[in-house]
């Protein structure tokens, strides 16, 4: 989510103003979100936002191994590049690969980086909502991805999402909405900001949102339908997104720190199931574990087996890498709530604004977990560079492999 924790920075980011406060007040959002103040501002939503907390369990599960150097180059717009270089490029501020199952290197360049430190996901925090959905469908809680949304949020029946089904929001393909476009203030994602930070109704905004398209028939990338998703949860299961969170997911992944979701300012608070989950980076790969190893780990099943296998890709012609058009880059697809790649090994990967990516090559058997300040909220030649990156590592664990 674009500016989410910008503007959210509040009476923070001016503190200290002096004599140019006034002008500091005017502006602090931008600046909370421009380099270098952003990478204070992804690393301490905690300070900045209302939260609740997505509690560990009393076991941590181990990631085996020990971290060393990774001597893997990629190429890049005719230039042979190395990871310093990307960490440089792309502003990395953490970085986390496993592959087998253990860690075999991380790295955190980040100014306020550091193993401990929960990071915010942005947009990642989608495709940790679609694991939580996986696990309400197997559970029984949402019977079917064909159920209408209208059916557990009845309050949203007359709008442009009584209509659309489970699945279809999952796709991004609801229909509702116009472009996901950051830099419009009337855009739908904008005015959902500032709903969340300055105390308004995100309920209010959701309900105002106008059709666009028959829905099933168009990709479209958007938050609300990653919200509404959330709020889908919240109704099944009774519960807020973080206690089930911790509850399905976080515990039983053994994760080494407690996440948390940020909240509106406004009452109810609500998580944002598309944008305000913060967690350590080591634990963002053990997520990413979970779905290279088909939803199992250590012999326990956590996710359904389909479940994984349908966030890697769709049949279904305009979800196919290429063909998201206008709110999409042209080297992914997308399916579930995850971004798709396609090829042979048909990798796919979490993604959020600013640079954040969770990657996950299961025939490679590699996860990594990276994030980022980019100076903007979407870079197409950072992300294109980035998952040149990721393959180029890939490659070269299988190549290694194949000897």
């Amino acid at each position: 989510m674009a500016a989410m924790s910008g503007l959210a920075l509040g009476g923070a980011a001016v503190a200290a103003a002096g004599a140019g406060g006034a002008w500091l007040w005017r502006n602090h959002g931008q600046l909370a979100m421009r380099r270098p103040l952003s990478e204070w501002t992804f690393t301490h939503m905690d300070a900045v936002m209302p939260v609740e907390a997505v509690p560990r369990g009393e076991r941590t599960r181990p990631l085996a191994g020990v971290p060393g150097a990774l001597e893997v180059t990629y190429r890049f717009d005719g230039r042979e590049l190395s990871l310093t270089d990307l960490h440089r490029r792309t502003n990395t501020t953490a970085f986390v690969v496993l592959r087998g199952g253990e860690l075999v290197h991380e790295a955190y360049p980040g100014r306020f980086a550091a193993a401990g430190v929960r990071f915010q996901l942005f947009s990642l925090t989608k495709s940790v909502t679609s694991m939580l959905m996986g696990i309400a469908l197997d559970e029984g809680a949402i019977k079917s991805t064909s159920d209408p949304v209208t059916g557990y949020l009845p309050d949203l029946a007359g709008t442009a999402y009584d209509g659309p089904t489970i699945g279809q929001l999952l796709d991004m393909s609801s229909g509702a909405g116009g472009l996901e476009d950051y830099l419009d203030p009337t855009s739908d994602v904008n005015r959902l900001e500032r709903a969340v930070t300055r105390r308004g109704s995100a309920r209010d905004v959701v309900r105002s949102v106008e059709r666009s398209a028959q829905p099933g028939t168009r990709f479209n990338y958007s938050t609300i339908d990653s919200q509404v998703l959330g709020w889908v949860l919240e109704s099944a299961t009774g519960i807020s997104l973080a206690r089930y969170a911790s509850a399905k997911l976080w515990q039983r992944i053994g994760a080494e720190h407690d996440a948390y979701y940020f909240l509106s300012r406004g009452r109810p608070r609500t998580a944002l199931g598309g944008g305000s989950f913060n967690a350590a980076v080591r634990d963002v790969a053990r997520l990413g574990l979970l779905m290279s190893r088909g939803g199992v780990l250590d012999g326990e099943r956590i996710l359904p087996q389909e479940w994984v296998a349908r966030s890697r890709g769709s049949e279904l012609p305009h979800l196919a890498v290429g063909a998201l058009g206008p709110s999409g880059f042209p080297h992914y697809g997308y399916s579930n709530q995850w971004w798709t790649l396609g090829g042979p090994r048909r990798a796919f990967t979490g993604l959020g604004i600013y640079g954040q990516f969770l990657y996950v090559d299961p025939e490679a058997d590699l996860v990594i977990a990276k994030t980022s300040a980019w100076p903007t909220a979407d870079d197409p030649a950072r992300d294109r560079e980035t998952i040149a990156a990721f393959q180029a590592i890939a490659d070269h664990f299988v190549d290694h492999q194949n000897r």
